[in-house]
């Protein structure tokens, strides 16, 4: 495993967001290989979405995006850029993570969600609440969004925290976020109100979602389906079920699960 290097210099004025995999692998430190021979596209604006089992690798290839990790072999590029020669700091500014593991502080809800962009104002970390149907429960916490979270979020639920995490990453209004299990911890009533807020925060911005439940992914431009390391399947809802294998085999679980 490969330390990270912090020469790169490029800021650029803009990103569009396009992501681009070419023939990555990569392991962690003890060698056994997690992802291989990736190849991916994200155009600018478009939703890729990653399924397939639990330690399949997807959430690997999120930490190389973050560059929390380099890959073994292989290139990563950002708008036909390789992803070391932008600044570090300045390239993660540029990412949005919302992760199933929500971050927050013992401070107010007001404060947890301007964390996003430090420095922003109440009405645009309102308008970042309203968009991730956070203000609602806001409003009915004692002191509103003045309301105390306590340590790592003790006092709000699973749902209430995550759609915190998703305002954060409104009002930060990156060019490209990304998704790791937004909604795996919560009901299905905060999962549709989730569901919601995506469709409306992903316009306009490139988005790689990880997904357990297939539900989530139906509306992405491209999935991906990850075994082993290795993407087996790749299209659309309509074209993976035609296909009639791994993620049809995966749909028909899910929704015979559902309707039983």
């Amino acid at each position: 495993q490969r330390s990270i290097p912090r020469d790169g210099t490029l800021r650029p004025s803009a990103l569009r967001g396009q992501i681009r995999m070419r023939e990555v692998d990569f392991a962690y430190g003890d060698g056994r290989p997690v992802l291989r021979e990736i190849d991916l596209q994200v155009d600018p604006g478009q939703t890729l979405a990653l399924v397939g089992s639990t330690g399949s690798g997807k959430s690997s290839l999120i930490k190389l995006l973050l560059r929390f990790y380099a890959p073994g072999k292989g290139r990563i590029e950002i708008d036909g850029q390789p992803i070391e020669d932008y600044d570090l700091l300045w390239l993660r500014g540029q990412i949005g993570l919302v992760s199933q593991d929500v971050f927050l502080f013992d401070g107010t809800v007001e404060e947890n969600i301007a964390y996003g962009r430090p420095g922003a104002g109440p009405e645009e970390i309102r308008r970042a609440a309203r968009l991730s149907e956070a203000h609602a429960f806001i409003n009915e916490l004692p002191q509103g969004y003045q309301t105390r979270v306590g340590e790592r979020g003790q006092k709000l639920s699973g749902g209430q925290r995550q759609r915190l995490s998703l305002a954060r990453a409104v009002l930060k209004d990156p060019p490209i976020l990304l998704l790791d299990e937004a909604t795996s911890a919560v009901d299905n009533e905060t999962e549709a109100a989730i569901q919601r807020s995506l469709a409306q925060i992903c316009v306009g911005r490139t988005t790689i979602m990880i997904a357990h439940r297939l539900s989530t992914v139906v509306h992405a431009n491209q999935i991906l389906v990850v075994e082993q390391g290795r993407i087996v399947e790749r299209g659309n809802h309509s074209e993976l079920l035609a296909r009639n294998g791994v993620y049809a085999a995966l749909w028909a679980v899910q929704t015979g699960l559902r309707h039983s």
